[in-house]
């Protein structure tokens, strides 16, 4: 493959456009750095899937953390 990196922002942006603008955040940063990380291995695909993976997890987890340090509603 010639041009591995576009080819993982290709696929990026399909999963992206696929699975929803809910579910799909962290996921288009993620497979960009990780297609292009897995590119170098030979690995593009798996690294731009696996990115995608990471990307999501760690932007719900930052939601959560989000949600837990917000101060709870005064009490009536």
């Amino acid at each position: 493959m010639k041009h591995p990196i576009l080819t993982a922002a290709v696929l990026a942006l399909g999963v992206a456009a696929l699975a929803g603008p809910a579910e799909a955040k962290g996921c288009l940063k993620g497979a960009v750095v990780g297609g292009a990380a897995g590119s170098m291995a030979g690995h593009g695909k798996a690294g731009a899937a696996a990115g995608c993976v990471i990307g999501h997890h760690e932007a719900n987890k930052k939601d959560k953390a989000g949600g837990q340090n917000a101060q709870p509603a005064p009490a009536k």
